[in-house]
C-alpha cells in the first residue's frame, strides 16, 4: 500500500513553487505529519508534512525543481508500519530525563522574565496564561502570551520544574525585563507524566531532547550556520523554534563586538548580470555564497523597478505626537475592554491618511499607460518587516473602517506575515502604503514607492525634542514624516498639502471625528 505526497494549495494566484529542501531521503521512516520537504514561492515558504506514517519509497521532484499545485512530490509505502513501532521516542525520552536530572542541581527557583519586545516597545499586556500555579512545566514550554501594540509574544519556560508563583496575572501591564513568574526546579520530574501525545513528536525533533518539533527551515538554518538549539530563543507555540528565531540569533551574534565578519549573502546587490570582481583566494575561503530566495529576488526587482520607472521625490514634515499619545493613554484601557484589541498608533495614521487622500486624490491614484486611474476607495498597504524580507499586506476599504476594525485587521495581517501565511490576494491591490521604520529606531528615511502606487508614507521614531510652544521652549514627543511620491502624477503642492493634512489630523485628532 502506498500514499502519494502532493504539492498543497499555495495561495490565491500562486500556481507553482520550487522544491527548496528535502528533510528525508528514500528509505527513511516517517511519522504522520512529520515535515518531508520545504517549498518556496515568490512570497512564502511552505512546509509539506507527511500524509501518513511509513517509509519514503521514492522522491519524484528533486531539490531545485519547479512544481505546480497538486503535482506529485513523493511516494510513501508500508503506511502505518513505522508509526506503529515508534522506536525513536525512547532515546529522546532518556535524553530529556538526563536533562531534567542535570537541571535538578541548577538551583531551587528560576525567574520568568518579560523578553525583549522590540525597538521602541517598552510595555506589554499579559494576555493569557497557559499554565497555573502548581503545574509541572518543561523547559521551553509556553507559559503565557504577551500582547504589545505590534505583535503577540509567547514566553517559554527558561527551565523545567513546577510553576510556583505567577507575579503578573492576565490583563496586567508589564515592562520589558520585568518578572512574570517563578519556577521551582525541585518538582520538574512530574513534567514528564501525562504527555504521551507530545512524545509521539519526539522522533522528529532530530535528537534535540525536546518534545516539540522545531520548524524544518529552522533546523536546516541552524545546521548551515552551526548554531546549537540552546543559542536560539524559541517564539513558536509550545517552544517550537521558527526560522525567524534562528535568523534573530544570527543577527544578534553578528552585532556583538567580538562577532566574526558578517557573511556575504546580503552583500551582493540584485544585479545578477554584473560580473563580480576577482577575490583573493584567502578571502574567498572565508566567504559564504547563498542563493537568494525567490522572495528576496522579487523584492529586489520590484524596488529597482520603482526607482527606474517612477519620477520619485520625497517631502518631509514633523508632527507633535503629544495629542495622540494623551488620547491613547486616556482611552486605551476602555478601548481594549470594549473591542478586545489594543489601541496603537497605526490606526491613527491610517485614519489620518484616509482623510488626507480624500483631499489630495492623486496620491491615491496610479498611472496606466497615458491614463490616470483615480480610486474612490483606500486599500491601505501596511509594510511589515519579516525575517524573510519586506511584505505589504493590504487593509482593504480602510476608509470605511473604524479604529477598532483597523487595529484588529493590522494585528491579524502582521501575525500572518511573520508566520509566512499570507496569501497573494492579501498582498495585492493596495492603493497607498504606510511604512513604520520607527519600530526599528529609524529617525529619518526616504521610503521607496510600492508600484504601481503613487505615494508611500514613512513613519519614524518618536523622540522628545526641544520645541517652541507659545514662546516657551518645551520638550515635545516629535516624529519625522516622509512622503515619497511619483512626481509624474503628484505635484509638489499636492504632496505637501497631503503631508500637512496628516500632520493636522494627528496633532488634533478631533479633526478626524469632525471630518475637517
Amino acid at each position: 500500500m502506498s500514499t502519494e505526497v502532493r504539492v498543497p494549495t499555495l495561495g490565491e494566484s500562486v500556481t507553482e513553487a520550487t522544491v527548496a529542501t528535502w528533510f528525508k531521503k528514500p528509505g527513511d521512516s516517517v511519522a504522520e505529519d512529520e515535515m518531508l520537504c520545504e517549498l518556496e514561492t515568490d512570497k512564502v515558504t511552505v512546509e509539506v508534512p507527511s500524509p501518513a506514517a511509513g517509509k519514503l519509497a521514492d522522491i519524484v521532484a528533486a531539490e531545485g525543481e519547479t512544481v505546480g499545485v497538486d503535482a506529485l512530490l513523493a511516494v510513501i509505502s508500508e503506511a502505518g508500519q513505522a508509526g506503529s513501532e515508534t522506536p525513536q521516542p525512547r532515546p529522546s525520552e532518556e535524553k530529556a530525563e538526563a536533562d531534567a536530572e542535570e537541571a535538578d542541581t541548577a538551583g531551587d527557583a528560576v525567574d520568568v522574565m518579560v523578553p525583549a519586545l522590540g525597538e521602541s516597545v517598552t510595555e506589554a499586556t499579559v494576555a493569557t496564561w497557559f499554565k497555573k500555579v502548581g503545574d509541572a512545566v518543561e523547559a521551553d514550554e509556553m507559559l503565557c502570551e504577551l500582547e504589545t501594540d505590534k505583535v503577540s509574544v509567547e514566553v517559554p519556560a527558561p527551565a523545567a520544574g513546577t510553576l510556583s508563583e505567577i507575579l503578573a496575572e492576565d490583563g496586567s501591564t508589564v515592562a520589558a525585563g520585568a518578572r512574570l513568574a517563578v519556577i521551582s526546579a525541585s518538582g520538574k520530574g512530574a513534567a514528564k507524566a501525562g504527555k504521551p501525545a507530545s512524545e509521539e513528536t519526539a522522533p522528529a525533533a532530530q535528537g534535540s531532547g525536546k518534545d516539540v518539533e522545531d520548524a524544518p527551515a529552522a533546523r536546516k538554518l541552524m545546521a548551515e550556520k552551526g548554531i546549537g538549539r540552546d543559542q536560539v530563543t524559541a517564539t513558536g507555540r509550545d517552544g517550537r523554534i521558527m526560522k525567524e528565531d534562528v535568523q534573530k540569533a544570527i543577527a544578534n551574534a553578528d552585532a556583538a563586538p567580538a562577532a566574526q565578519a558578517a557573511p556575504a549573502p546580503t552583500a551582493p546587490a540584485p544585479r545578477a548580470p554584473a560580473a563580480r570582481a576577482p577575490v583573493p583566494a584567502e578571502d574567498a575561503a572565508r566567504e559564504e555564497r547563498v542563493k537568494m530566495t525567490r522572495l528576496r529576488q522579487t523584492i529586489a526587482r520590484r524596488l529597482k523597478d520603482a526607482q527606474n520607472t517612477a519620477a520619485m521625490l520625497t517631502t518631509y514634515n514633523e508632527v507633535d505626537m503629544g495629542a495622540v499619545m494623551d488620547l491613547r493613554k486616556e482611552y486605551k484601557d476602555l478601548f481594549e475592554k470594549k473591542h478586545g484589541v489594543k489601541l496603537g498608533f497605526m490606526s491613527f495614521f491610517v485614519k489620518a491618511c484616509c482623510h488626507a487622500l480624500t483631499e489630495v486624490p492623486e496620491v491615491n491614484a496610479e498611472i496606466d499607460g497615458t491614463d490616470v486611474v483615480y480610486k474612490n476607495y483606500v486599500h491601505m498597504g501596511v509594510a511589515v518587516g519579516t525575517p524573510s524580507g519586506l511584505v505589504v499586506p493590504v487593509v482593504r476599504d480602510a476608509d470605511k473602517m473604524g479604529f477598532a476594525a483597523i487595529e484588529k485587521k493590522i494585528a491579524e495581517l502582521g501575525l500572518r506575515a511573520r508566520d509566512g501565511k499570507l496569501s497573494m490576494a492579501e498582498m495585492q491591490g493596495g492603493s497607498f502604503t504606510i511604512s513604520n521604520g520607527g519600530v526599528y529606531g529609524s529617525l529619518m528615511s526616504s521610503p521607496i514607492l510600492n508600484p504601481p502606487q503613487s505615494g508611500i508614507l514613512g513613519m519614524h521614531k518618536i523622540q522628545e525634542r526641544p520645541m517652541v510652544v507659545k514662546g516657551q521652549i518645551v520638550a515635545r514627543p516629535m516624529m519625522y514624516l516622509a512622503l515619497s511620491y511619483d512626481h509624474r502624477i503628484v505635484d509638489g503642492k499636492g504632496a505637501v498639502t497631503f503631508l500637512v493634512r496628516v500632520k493636522e489630523a494627528l496633532e488634533d485628532p478631533r479633526r478626524l471625528l469632525m471630518d475637517l
